[in-house]
């Protein structure tokens, strides 16, 4: 199976928590590429199984232009993609925290809960990323076989 991860990230916080995503991918045998939002060269995103796209929140909830930039490079809609973002309660509060990865998240009709982390992923919130990623892996798994099963069914 293989994953993309990408992510915008200015203070290191959404690379942390991309990090955690990427090492648990690979101990479920995923074949991963990781994408620097914003400096990388576009994506294919129908070679992939799952995509992780990861930002931060901007100034009042608004998602950074960079991020605006790959869902047009994307150009469509795939059924596969999970949503994380990182933020801070005490800029905004509660109805601002992470707001970019929640409209992400509702954009892309995402079937998984966006993966909201307050600054850092250290601490107790490493074992929420784990804990997110293990639902999605899962979840993600299963979605592709079934979709296998489809076609073989279908040809």
């Amino acid at each position: 199976m293989k994953a993309l991860v990408a992510y915008l990230s200015y203070s290191g916080n959404t690379l942390e928590v991309a990090e955690i995503i990427i090492e648990k991918l690979k101990e479920h045998n995923f074949s991963v590429d990781v994408h620097r939002i914003g400096y990388d060269p576009p994506v294919q995103p129908e070679t992939y199984d799952l995509i992780f796209i990861g930002t931060f929140t901007w100034a009042e909830g608004a998602t950074p232009d960079e991020v605006k930039d790959f869902v047009l490079e994307i150009g469509y809609k795939p059924d596969h993609i999970a949503v994380f973002g990182t933020g801070e309660t005490q800029f905004g509060g509660d109805d601002l925290f992470c707001k970019a990865a929640i409209k992400l998240a509702k954009f892309y009709e995402s079937r998984w809960e966006p993966l909201t982390i307050e600054q850092s992923p250290r601490g107790s919130q490493e074992l929420k990323v784990k804990n997110w990623i293990e639902r999605v892996v899962n979840d993600g798994i299963s979605h592709v076989r079934q979709s296998e099963n489809l076609r073989t069914i279908e040809s």
